[in-house]
């Protein structure tokens, strides 16, 4: 549903996100709800974010359909999956 990339930016600024939603996944009302949805979960997660990184998040086809089923716990999940392997949560 969704791909993760990140770059390192060097500095201690707080982590960052850019969101890639095309026409692919849905008309503008469901590119929006995703849109909100993984912004709603990225600032959730903040805190827990290493410093100095940029994340992108670009959301495929079927995406939409995801987020209306599973909604928020859905694609927080998804995106809580996607940082730990990208190893971008902060070391407690």
């Amino acid at each position: 549903m969704f791909v993760l990339h990140t770059f390192p930016r060097g500095d201690s600024e707080p982590c960052r996100l850019g969101l890639s939603v095309s026409r692919k996944v849905g008309g503008a009302v469901e590119r929006n709800l995703v849109k909100r949805l993984v912004r709603e979960a990225f600032d959730a997660e903040g805190p827990h974010l290493a410093e100095g990184v940029d994340v992108v998040v670009a959301a495929r086809s079927g995406s939409a359909d995801f987020a209306e089923r599973e909604g928020l716990v859905g694609v927080s999940r998804e995106l809580d999956e996607l940082l730990k392997l990208a190893e971008v949560k902060a070391k407690s």
